[in-house]
């Protein structure tokens, strides 16, 4: 066959790979109109449809990624307020006592005194000396994960991951442990009555670092002092900040890879300064609301959460939703350490006495017993029945939904307990009013006033639960609109 023959074939080819591709098919999603060349299984996607998709590529990985770092933003910005807020030096105490001192915190206690250090192990280990005495506490790593509890007095020695343990440390009377991040926190209380009792035993903790163990010089405390301070997660870019700062100062967990891989097209990458792009910005903002909306929602009422059930029928629910190590048998409670970590700080065994019957029982409510949302410009009241089950007290604090830290109002009052001279029924039991109008007499003393036009939520914590609570034949009623 002659060359010349297959010209025509040639050129017919020629012109087939060149002509435009004209046929596409335009599928309507939840996420808009996408279009493909030819169909949806043949064709490929367009231009703009490929970069829609990678936007809500973005967007949707943002959202999770969100839920999934509420604990450990949580832990930075409330490192970050202590240090740069407050002006705390690493290892120093920060003594929150009062109504003012606590109201930067996720749901404190308003009963009862918190000493807490940040201890960053960057430089090499530190030590803490506890002392005899009611001292209860617990040591968490940055993902809010316990490392060790802190119930019996004695030398605590920290080392960050990956460190060798000093030589001779446990033979000289140090109980160590290995953090799991490169910072941790102190949880302290003091559990004394008597303030004088508990400025004793604040004054006999020690901590410092190792390098000083023959000359110690312990870093003391400090206390607000009036200055304004907020530990719950910021919003916006400020809340990506944090995460990206974070991740750059601690290891990686095997578990979470993948999370950082969905990050890292959006600007977050560890090793890399964050400096978002205009179009990361905007992205990571949207998702910053969408993903806080998403914490609300798993996080207030939310019946998927099979832990937090207390009574059928009831509006009450256990808060404390996450195992302290946050694993389940074959996953990690990715929704239940959210739910907690949104609205509160730390987990330990000591933080369920629902199942275990010792240490503390949280019970939160979000709605009144006809199921509306708790309003601060809505009078209500809780009635609290005789022979509460705690042996050590019972209490009620109310936060505000959009901090959850301490109601401010102009009373500074946010709690009422059974450590209180609180006026009791005939029968026992104790009427608890929280409204926005101070009720008459002497039921003014069991009132706890919210503010109009912001939305609340209490805590009820039972301090050493007993067999009645557990077996349900004691039961918290629901809160009710004053009649």
């Amino acid at each position: 066959m002659k060359p010349l023959k297959l010209l025509p074939l040639l050129l017919i080819a020629a012109a087939t790979v060149i002509h435009p591709i004209t046929a596409q098919e335009t599928l309507k999603t939840r996420i808009g109109e996408l279009s493909f060349t030819h169909d949806f299984a043949n064709g490929y996607p367009t231009s703009a449809t490929q970069q829609k998709l990678f936007d809500e590529l973005d967007f949707q990985r943002a959202c999770q990624a969100y839920i999934w770092s509420i604990p450990i933003v949580s832990m930075a910005q409330w490192q970050y307020a202590h240090n740069e807020q407050l002006g705390a030096a690493n290892g120093q105490i920060v003594l929150c006592e009062s109504y003012e001192d606590k109201v930067g915190g996720l749901t404190y206690n308003a009963t009862t005194p918190y000493a807490l250090p940040f201890i960053d192990l960057t430089d090499g280990p530190w030590i803490a000396v506890m002392p005899e005495g009611e001292v209860r506490g617990a040591a968490h790593d940055m993902w809010q994960i316990g490392i060790t509890q802190i119930t019996e007095p004695g030398k605590y020695l920290f080392v960050r991951p990956g460190q060798d343990v000093p030589e001779g440390a446990e033979a000289a009377g140090y109980r160590v442990f290995s953090s799991p991040t490169n910072s941790l926190l102190l949880g302290i209380r003091l559990m004394p009555v008597d303030r004088d009792d508990r400025m004793k035993l604040l004054e006999q903790i020690e901590i410092y670092p190792l390098s000083e163990h023959d000359n110690p010089q312990p870093r003391g405390y400090i206390t607000p002092g009036g200055k304004k301070w907020l530990a719950a997660q910021p919003r916006g870019i400020t809340y990506w900040e944090r995460l990206a700062d974070i991740i750059n100062r601690e290891p990686v967990f095997e578990r979470d890879r993948f999370f950082l891989a969905m990050l890292a097209p959006l600007g977050i990458e560890k090793g890399k300064p964050f400096r978002p792009t205009e179009r990361q910005k905007k992205i990571l903002e949207e998702a910053s609301l969408v993903g806080e909306a998403m914490a609300k929602a798993n996080d207030f009422f939310n019946p998927r959460i099979a832990d937090a059930h207390y009574l059928d029928g009831s509006q009450w629910e256990f808060a404390t939703v996450c195992p302290p190590d946050q694993r389940r048998e074959h996953f990690d409670s990715l929704d239940g350490r959210a739910a907690w970590f949104y609205e509160a700080v730390t987990n330990d065994v000591a933080m369920h006495g629902q199942k275990t019957g010792k240490g503390q029982v949280y019970m939160a409510t979000y709605k009144d017993s006809d199921g509306d949302w708790l309003d601060g410009g809505v009078n209500y009241s809780l009635n609290v029945p005789a022979n509460a089950p705690a042996e050590a007290f019972w209490s009620i604090t109310v936060y505000d939904v959009d901090t959850r830290c301490l109601i401010q109002n102009e009373q500074k009052i946010a709690d009422r307990s059974s450590r209180m001279d609180l006026l009791e029924n005939t029968d026992g039991s104790v009427t608890i009013y929280v409204g926005p109008d101070e009720p008459q007499g002497d039921k003014a003393r069991n009132w706890i006033p919210t503010v109009p036009g912001k939305a609340w939520f209490p805590y009820f914590r039972l301090y050493s639960p007993t067999q009645p609570f557990l077996d349900r034949t004691w039961v918290l009623p629901d809160i009710e609109k004053a009649r």
